[in-house]
Formats: C-alpha cells, sequence, structure tokens
C-alpha cells in the first residue's frame, strides 16, 4: 500500500443511530492513523440527517468516544452544543438543494412512488428495476422518492488505497438510487457526496461493506460539474468481526464503547481488544499511534 501520497482532508463521519461500537472505534482509528501519515487533517462530520434516530445521547456518545481513545480531530464541532448550533446538517440544507436543482436541470432525477412493500415484492434481490420512470410522475407531486437515473453499464474509475485504481460499474442493487426522500429531506448518498465537496474532502476511510456507496457516490460526483469528490481516494478496510465471528453492529451492545467503559475497561484495554481482533500484537498496542504502525505494517 502506497502511504507517500498527500492528501488535503479526510473525515470521521459517524451517524448518530446507537452507541458506537468497536467496529467504528476501529474505522476512526485507522482514518486518523492515515490522517497523520499523509498529512491530511481530520473533520468531524456528524451525520444527523435522520433527525428522529440523532438522539442526544448518541452524539455525547461519539465525542466521548475520540475524548476517550484520544483521537484527535483539527475542523468540526467541540461538543453537542456547538454540533447543534453550527455543524448540524440541517444547517446546509442550501447545499443539498443546490445539487439537487442541478441534478433536475440536467433530467437526471425522476419521482417514484413506489413503497417499500412494492419495492419488496418487485425487486426482492434489491435491484430497483426502474417501474416508475415511463409514468412520469411530476417532481413536485406529494409522497415521491426522487431517484437518478443511472447506466448500469457505464465504466469509472475508483481510487483505491487497498487495491490502486480499479474500473467500477454500479452494483446492481444502486440502480436508480434515491436521492431525496419521500419527506423532502436529502437521501444520504447526496448529503455526503454534497457535504464532501463542500468541506475539501479528498481522502475517504470506510468500512468495505461501503464499497457499493462509494461507487455509487463516485458515479454521482460525475453527474455534476468538476469537483473534487472526482479524485477522491478510497480506503475501504475490512469489517471487524466480536469474537464469534460475527459482524459487529449498535444494536449489539455488548461490543459498544460505552458498556466496555462501564465495566471497568480503560483506554489500554479497547486498543488491546482491537488488536487482538485483527491479529496484531496486543502487548505493544497501546494508543492509535502504536495500532497504526503495526496495521499497517502488516497491511504492507
Amino acid at each position: 500500500m502506497n502511504l507517500t501520497k498527500s492528501f488535503h482532508k479526510t473525515r470521521i463521519a459517524p451517524t448518530p443511530s446507537g452507541f458506537l461500537h468497536l467496529g467504528n472505534a476501529f474505522s476512526f482509528i485507522l482514518t486518523t492513523v492515515l490522517a497523520r501519515k499523509t498529512g491530511a487533517s481530520i473533520l468531524l462530520r456528524i451525520d444527523d440527517m435522520d433527525q428522529a434516530r440523532a438522539q442526544d445521547e448518541y452524539i455525547r456518545d461519539i465525542f466521548d468516544l475520540l475524548e476517550f481513545l484520544e483521537l484527535p480531530w483539527d475542523e468540526g464541532p467541540r461538543n453537542l452544543k456547538e454540533f447543534r448550533e453550527k455543524f448540524s446538517q440541517v444547517h446546509r440544507l442550501s447545499i443539498y438543494q443546490e445539487m439537487l436543482q442541478q441534478l433536475v436541470s440536467q433530467g437526471k432525477i425522476f419521482a417514484c412512488n413506489c413503497s417499500r412493500s412494492q419495492l419488496q415484492q418487485s425487486a426482492p434481490d434489491g435491484n430497483y428495476p426502474g417501474t416508475c420512470i415511463a409514468a412520469g410522475y411530476a417532481l413536485n407531486s406529494p409522497d415521491m422518492n426522487w431517484r437518478l437515473h443511472t447506466n448500469g453499464n457505464a465504466s469509472f474509475p475508483l481510487h483505491c488505497l487497498e487495491t490502486n485504481t480499479i474500473t467500477a460499474t454500479l452494483p446492481p442493487n444502486m440502480n436508480h438510487f434515491v436521492v431525496r426522500k419521500k419527506d423532502g429531506m436529502p437521501a444520504y448518498q447526496l448529503a455526503s457526496v454534497a457535504d464532501d465537496i463542500h468541506f475539501g474532502i479528498d481522502l475517504i476511510v470506510r468500512g468495505l461493506d461501503l464499497r457499493p456507496s462509494s461507487i455509487a457516490q463516485r458515479y454521482l460526483s460525475n453527474q455534476l460539474p468538476p469537483n473534487i469528490f472526482q479524485e477522491a481516494i478510497f480506503f475501504h478496510h475490512d469489517l471487524l468481526n466480536d469474537e464469534k465471528g460475527e459482524k459487529l453492529s449498535k444494536s449489539a451492545g455488548s461490543t459498544s464503547i460505552q458498556y466496555l467503559r462501564k465495566n471497568g475497561k480503560k483506554k489500554e484495554d479497547i486498543y488491546r481488544l482491537l488488536a487482538k481482533l485483527t491479529g496484531l500484537p496486543e502487548k505493544e498496542i497501546h494508543n492509535w499511534q502504536t495500532f497504526g504502525e503495526a496495521f499497517f505494517a502488516n497491511e504492507g
């Protein structure tokens, strides 16, 4: 893996939908290590577009985890109050709306009124067949998702640290993906791209399970005027599994950092537990610097 390239900025971008777990910590640590190795500054961006799930306790948990693990960040909120007042995604709705209007003006959007149950029946594999394209529903009709017209045969480069540049095509389950939800709010894929362009992000670290999102977002960026996202480089890391080999999730409370701390785990214990789960020498690891040195020496 070539870590000699320099970058401008990366981001730690959690979604406050539950208490953060070891897998989140793993991703944040790798982001920090790569940023410091490549000269990138670190933005803390909390993706709270789903306001119903973005509870204060989950947002506080993000700050608690970063401070507990002594992970630095250079830009973004320092606490819940500052986040709510200045950095919530609700303050950037005009940016998302502008991007949507760019796509509308180019004829790249269509309206879709399919319900989840209808989609499960017509596309159980998640491969949306374009059901509503021919219907030509007006975009200002109520209760409509806005979807992006996509070409599943189009190929384009995706720049990845772990594989170098690959030629990508949209995964079938990303055909005509949603860019605006029925409630009028921007969907995740669009908001994420808009934020990355707005903040000047050129290095994105995320789990391997999000590679389809990386491809969809890269496709979306190609539909826009020239922008930094078109040249962004990704690092997709392996997912962290628990000791039973199962993927970690926010619903599995026993792997949340909050739970582990309440049961007496200290910072060094968390780093050593992460080392154990990733096959690194536990005794040598006690902070993000030593974890990073061991991890990327192993990646070699």
